[in-house]
């Protein structure tokens, strides 16, 4: 392929355009911050505009929908683009997707909804799953890009949507693992076990989920809280889910409950990485009780 685009270099989309770098794509990428985010080997763009007048397929890594849509929107308007494939990898919720690429579509580029999911520690040893939505020929001109992502790539559906439905899905079950085993585990170090005795029992019984297996033993146990993954962004994503739950019909009860947790979070600790609700949970939940 000849020049891979790139939009937002954060946490995440920094570790995805140095794997890109890693296959052999040149990548030239842009972030509003600034240059200073982008990896060793990455190109960096003035704006947009030359990124949609440089690469056929640009990728991007931004933190919500109306990011994605008013990128895709400099896209659609640059002078002399040549991009024809738009790779979402955002969390964007389906209705987003969906809008998004209509506007993609009224201009001849087509959009693919490619959430992503692992962390960046998972995006870095390429085991990050991407769940991929998209129709044959788009998916299949992409798939060198995709490839070059990650080493796990699910084709989910063949229209945008179904991909952040899914991403959606498995953030709203990560989120609720991970406050539930906060208040399991406050409630046991309250009656005198020990955490790392905790977490090892728990991994070996049917407690055992990711928030036991991965978020307390590299994150909480260490006192690191380093996933590069905010509280933030989890509240959206659960805010997301608990939106399109109730606009479908479908039940919510939980997703009410976890969703109102992680605002309540989000909003006194804004921007704290999200492995870090234990110490909130444990010290009560000021919020919500």
């Amino acid at each position: 392929m000849g020049v891979v685009g790139f939009v937002g270099l954060g946490n995440m989309g920094s570790a995805l355009a140095a794997n890109l770098v890693g296959a052999g794509h040149e990548v030239l990428g842009f972030d509003a911050s600034g240059s200073e985010r982008a990896p060793d080997g990455v190109h960096v763009a003035a704006d947009v505009g030359e990124v949609a007048r440089t690469a056929d397929v640009v990728v991007f890594s931004l933190p919500d929908g109306s990011a994605s849509a008013a990128v895709a929107r400099e896209i659609v308007t640059a002078d002399e683009r040549v991009t024809t494939h738009v790779v979402d990898t955002s969390t964007v919720g389906p209705r987003a997707a969906v809008a998004i690429a209509r506007v993609l579509g009224d201009a001849g580029i087509a959009y693919v909804d490619a959430p992503v999911s692992g962390g960046v520690g998972g995006a870095r040893a390429r085991t990050l799953a991407v769940m991929v939505a998209a129709s044959d020929g788009d998916y299949e001109r992409v798939v060198p890009v995709l490839a070059g992502l990650s080493d796990r790539v699910v084709r989910v559906g063949d229209r945008p949507g179904p991909a952040q439905a899914l991403k959606l899905a498995n953030n709203f079950l990560s989120a609720t693992a991970l406050a539930a085993t906060s208040e399991a585990v406050a409630f046991g170090l309250a009656a005198g076990l020990d955490l790392a005795t905790m977490l090892e029992v728990l991994n070996a019984s049917s407690g055992h989920n990711t928030a036991t297996d991965d978020k307390f033993p590299n994150h909480v146990l260490t006192g690191h809280y380093a996933s590069g993954f905010s509280n933030s962004l989890m509240a959206k994503d659960v805010g997301l889910y608990l939106g399109e739950v109730t606009d479908a019909g479908g039940p919510a009860a939980m997703g009410g409950i976890v969703a109102g947790l992680w605002a309540r979070f989000a909003a006194d600790e804004p921007g704290a990485d999200f492995t870090r609700i234990y110490p909130w949970v444990a010290a009560g939940d000021p919020g919500g009780g």
